[in-house]
């Protein structure tokens, strides 16, 4: 298959070759294509979580009501603690 690049297009991937990150043109598009599909599987993760996403949110606006709030601070560092957890390996 032939493709005719445009001139940016050409330009990035040269680009990407003299970075010494990849070893040739087709590296370079291996993961552009990589990246594209990992866009489109979470793209398609979100349609699915859709509802459930909603759900949360409306939650959340129910509670903001109620007057059921965290100071901002205290929720980043339960943020932070929820993802520590989550990048420990599990054995």
């Amino acid at each position: 298959m032939t493709i005719d690049l445009k001139p940016e297009q050409q330009r990035v991937i040269d680009l990407a070759v003299q970075s010494g990150a990849y070893h040739n043109p087709g590296e370079v598009l291996d993961q552009a294509f990589e990246i594209i599909r990992e866009q489109l599987d979470l793209e398609d993760w979100m349609l699915g979580q859709r509802e459930e996403v909603a759900a949360h949110i409306a939650a959340g606006f129910a509670q903001a009501e109620r007057g059921e709030l965290i100071d901002g601070d205290v929720a980043v560092e339960i943020l932070r603690r929820r993802r520590a957890e989550r990048m420990k390996p599990r054995v």
